[in-house]
């Protein structure tokens, strides 16, 4: 089915302006100014129709459909925000909801019972915070530090596995490793005094050590009876310097967790080591051996005071004992028999005798 076209009735094949059936309609033609005819704007309205002149450009058409919709621009399509009752914004309201919880979450702090806050204005120290639910003034006008100041803190020195050299009093190196344990006295000097109070600890330790070892020997640096006073005398260096210097810190202790020689001298240390106990081995039994000789000689002594006690009391009787104790004592060492008898003969195999008798008195014995 045939339509109107915008472009008016198109002549036919042959130029006429009745087309037969199938044929477009010539175009419609206007008036122009001199005085022909030319074919109408398609943009414009047709004649006998109503309403507003259309626009030349596809811009223009873009424009007017975006007023229809309720505005132009990038917003036009984002949702507007509800109005309060009376048709007021919300947005007073929700502003002093946010100030009034900023107020809320930066003025009021919980101190817990091993904790304190430091209190500063500005940036200037205000007051200190013990526990329990403190107020300040908002932030940034007011801000609040809060510390551990009860707990024990621990730092090793050195870290890892490194090694830490140190002289002993005799000239000695020994690789020490040790364990200090400190915490917050005052938290006021504590965060005003010293820049970075936690490596002041570790410095101030090791300053403590180098100074503690260099006045004992290797052999006390190693033993545990000179462990114990290089520890009280490191604790006691650390807490005059540290409070010297006003840093708010309470040294509970230092304890030597390792005590070496150098890496580099370990085997040549060992066998030190070694040769120092075999000799106190041989210094051991030397003593036990001159304990013996002493126990001795002081019986002899004690039995010479007796037999001197009766020697006065029986001057001759002693001497004949004495003598024949003595002679009794050299002879049965020998072989020889004597006799002053008469009318004995000269030699006698008593040795022989002797020694038949004694082995015959085993073998029974044995049987």
């Amino acid at each position: 089915m045939a339509g109107k076209s915008p472009w008016g009735s198109n002549p036919g094949p042959r130029g006429g302006n009745e087309g037969g059936e199938g044929d477009d309609p010539a175009p419609e033609e206007t008036p122009s100014a001199e005085g022909g005819n030319k074919p109408r704007n398609p943009w414009l309205p047709g004649d006998g129709e109503d309403g507003p002149r259309r626009a030349a450009n596809i811009e223009d058409l873009f424009k007017h459909r975006q007023a229809r919709r309720g505005g132009g621009g990038g917003g036009g399509n984002f949702p507007r925000m509800p109005q309060a009752p009376g048709g007021k914004s919300w947005a007073p309201l929700i502003a002093i909801g946010v100030i009034a919880g900023w107020f809320l979450i930066s003025s009021v702090h919980q101190i817990g019972p091993k904790e304190e806050g430091i209190v500063t204005t500005a940036g200037q120290y205000s007051r200190t915070m013990t526990s329990g639910l403190k107020f300040s003034l908002p932030w940034p006008i007011q801000s609040v530090e809060i510390e551990d100041v009860t707990s024990i803190r621990t730092d090793t020195i050195p870290e890892g596995e490194a090694e830490k050299l140190m002289l002993t009093g005799d000239q000695n190196l020994v690789d020490l490793s040790y364990i200090v344990r400190w915490n917050i006295k005052d938290l006021k000097l504590y965060t005003f005094q010293i820049g970075d109070p936690d490596n002041a600890v570790k410095e101030v330790a090791e300053a403590a050590m180098r100074a503690s070892i260099a006045e004992v020997t290797l052999d006390d640096a190693l033993s545990g009876s000179g462990r114990a006073q290089v520890e009280q005398s490191v604790r006691t260096r650390m807490q005059a310097l540290l409070d010297a210097y006003g840093a708010g810190i309470a040294v509970q202790g230092v304890e030597i967790k390792k005590a070496d020689p150098p890496e580099a001298v370990v085997n040549a240390f060992r066998e030190v080591l070694a040769a120092q106990q075999d000799a106190q081995s041989d210094i051991n039994r030397a003593r036990a051996w001159a304990e013996q000789v002493t126990a001795r000689a002081e019986g002899e002594a004690e039995a010479f005071d007796k037999v001197y006690a009766e020697y006065r009391l029986a001057p001759e009787v002693t001497k004949r004992r004495m003598y024949y104790e003595t002679m009794e004592r050299v002879l049965s060492k020998t072989d020889k028999t004597i006799i002053e008898a008469d009318g004995v003969v000269p030699y006698l195999p008593l040795p022989e005798v002797n020694r038949r008798a004694s082995s015959n008195s085993n073998r029974e014995e044995s049987e």
